[in-house]
């Protein structure tokens, strides 16, 4: 058996690590890594591989970036290429696995459609119902055209038998997000960015922000700065700012208030342990990512999301977030709630057990019996 696992940017590592850990467990199985370069990031050293524990990529097709229309254009020809001439030299691919949501997701899927290379999508079914959000889109293409859906959740089941998929099709395999934060953790919290930040277990937040929602109104995005300001006086945070963000918060003026906090820590773009040792250890998360929302449930941290919608409602209705939209006093309520030991506790949802690539690998292996 020969599969191709598609991945565009460093999130769909971390989902397709496990899954790859598995895989090669299999005899008889090939796996071939391919990395469209959909996102290029400076972090995807040997370090970070070595850190998940899996290879280099095997393929890197170097697509680079672009509006939606030509990244996706790209992809769609450079995979097509890669597939006829894996057909042609020595033996075809016996299925794509997609993982997530980007771009590279739904145009690997679509050139394999187009070739009769059947696809697996791993995280199938996810819906937040906002057609504004381009990886809405990709979730429905990718879902339409797959013939093995692989749900992180029940809702994501009941998607989509409500959207008249096979139920045949359809397997809820749990979280494979989870697999890797599980797997790393430990190891994570041995880091030492605490110290570097002069933080204590359970006594500061983390914020992250880079949805267009959030950070291109200047009032809207003025008013959000004001309530981790004042949270600042409670509670130490600290800010990982993303480069989109950094660029609205000078564009507004902004970046000196929050410098002027002293107890607001800004830093660039972590990678994933520095990252994940900071948010193991914190007493709550705020986000307008879809990936933290899933993390802080699985590490029963409150989070408190910043936006009005979600693909992953399980960690509202189960887990430990709440959507907050782009509200500011919403926000800072909540705050108080976590700050007081008043938020709810959630719990994390079944199959969210670190071992979801094990269930994931049987499927792919057993269709190929």
């Amino acid at each position: 058996m020969k599969l191709a696992c598609i991945v565009g940017a460093r999130p769909n590592f971390m989902k397709i690590a496990p899954i790859l850990r598995q895989l090669d467990q299999h005899e008889g199985v090939e796996t071939r890594l391919v990395h469209t370069g959909q996102h290029y990031d400076a972090v995807l050293s040997d370090v970070f591989f070595q850190e998940l524990g899996i290879r280099r990529p095997d393929v890197s097709l170097e697509v680079g970036s672009g509006t939606h229309a030509r990244q996706t254009a790209d992809i769609l020809v450079a995979i097509e290429r890669l597939i006829l001439h894996e057909a042609e030299k020595s033996t075809p691919f016996d299925r794509l696995v997609v993982v997530g949501d980007v771009n590279s997701t739904m145009a690997a899927t679509l050139a394999a459609s187009k070739l009769q290379v059947p696809v697996s999508h791993v995280e199938a079914g996810l819906r937040s119902r906002d057609r504004t959000m381009p990886e809405e889109i990709n979730r429905i293409v990718t879902d339409g055209l797959s013939d093995m859906l692989l749900c992180s959740e029940p809702d994501g089941v009941a998607n989509l038998l409500q959207e008249g998929h096979d139920e045949s099709n359809i397997h809820l395999v749990g979280n494979v997000m989870i697999d890797t934060l599980l797997h790393q953790v430990e190891a994570a919290k041995q880091r030492d960015a605490l110290e570097q930040h002069e933080l204590m277990p359970g006594e500061y937040a983390v914020v992250t922000l880079h949805r267009p929602s959030n950070v291109d109104d200047e009032a809207t995005l003025t008013k959000l700065i004001e309530v981790l300001r004042q949270t600042a006086r409670r509670l130490s945070v600290v800010f990982p700012v993303h480069p989109r963000t950094k660029k609205q918060l000078e564009r507004f003026g902004l970046m000196e208030r929050l410098d002027q906090a002293p107890n607001i820590r800004l830093t660039g773009p972590m990678g994933y342990l520095e990252f994940l040792c900071l948010t193991s250890q914190a007493k709550v998360i705020v986000t307008d990512s879809g990936g933290l929302q899933e993390e802080s449930t699985a590490l029963g941290v409150p989070c408190l999301t910043m936006r009005s919608n979600t693909e992953r409602p399980i960690t509202v209705t189960e887990g430990t977030s709440t959507l907050i939209g782009s509200c500011p006093e919403k926000l800072a309520t909540q705050l108080g709630h976590v700050i007081q030991g008043e938020y709810k506790q959630g719990k994390s949802p079944e199959l969210w057990d670190g071992k979801a690539a094990e269930r994931i690998a049987e499927v792919l292996v057993g269709s190929h019996r």
